[in-house]
């Protein structure tokens, strides 16, 4: 069994990431409850193979376990959560990011790092390629999560070269499915709310407006299978 480390583990992703890599591995979770909440990983406490730390990657933090692989899911994706204090978001993937990435070049860890889609920013080409380098507005309202995931890759990259530790990033697209928060603050759980208390659907400018969403159960599989690529 590998000992796998998840920041985040009480977060949409990492939630449901942990219940698969419960079944074949030693899990160890980390979290903070910034965006979510303790009930969350009640059910995961029932697993004698998993082992919880409350704590904020912001601050340094070392753990005599061996750690096999780090994912990286811990930074709030909803909107309203991150944009409620910018610099705490930047903070979080930047000096998390970058102790996390310690962590990992101590343990000779496998390190995944959660991206997302918003590194293309408001992007002019449909759909994007990994080798589009987008069309980011570095001063917007949502510039904190953008930008602080484009630097969360840069470090990464860096870390790679400098110090030969093992990247691996994933550009996770707009998720959905059980265990979502119904104030997540996105399309699909706006739209399941609303609709759930008989209101009309909120349709933002002229509705033309594209994405490309994920159900969660194949984002764990992808992950997954780029754990053991």
């Amino acid at each position: 069994m590998k000992n796998i480390l998840i920041t985040g583990c009480a977060g949409f992703i990492g939630e449901n990431l942990s219940k698969k890599l419960l079944k074949t591995n030693n899990v160890i979770g980390i979290d903070n409850f910034y965006s979510s909440s303790k009930h969350k990983i009640n059910d995961l406490k029932k697993h004698d193979n998993f082992k919880f730390f409350e704590h904020n990657i912001i601050e340094p933090f070392d753990l005599d376990d061996k750690v096999d692989i780090i994912y990286n899911l811990a930074c709030p994706a909803s909107p309203p959560i991150y944009q409620k204090d910018p610099i705490y978001t930047l903070k979080t993937n930047f000096i998390g990011t970058m102790n996390l990435l310690e962590l990992a070049r101590k343990k000779s860890s496998i390190f995944i790092q959660a991206s997302t889609s918003e590194v293309y920013g408001d992007p002019e080409k449909h759909p994007q390629q990994e080798t589009y380098f987008g069309n980011v507005n570095t001063v917007g309202l949502r510039s904190c999560y953008d930008e602080g995931k484009r630097v969360a890759e840069a470090l990464c990259v860096a870390y790679k070269e400098n110090h030969n530790v093992n990247v691996r990033i994933a550009r996770i697209f707009n998720t959905y499915g059980p265990r979502m928060s119904p104030n997540d603050g996105r399309v699909v759980s706006n739209f399941i709310y609303q609709a759930l208390q008989n209101k009309p659907l909120t349709i933002y400018g002229e509705g033309t407006q594209t994405r490309s969403f994920c159900y969660v159960e194949d984002l764990i599989e992808g992950m997954y299978n780029l754990m053991e690529s």
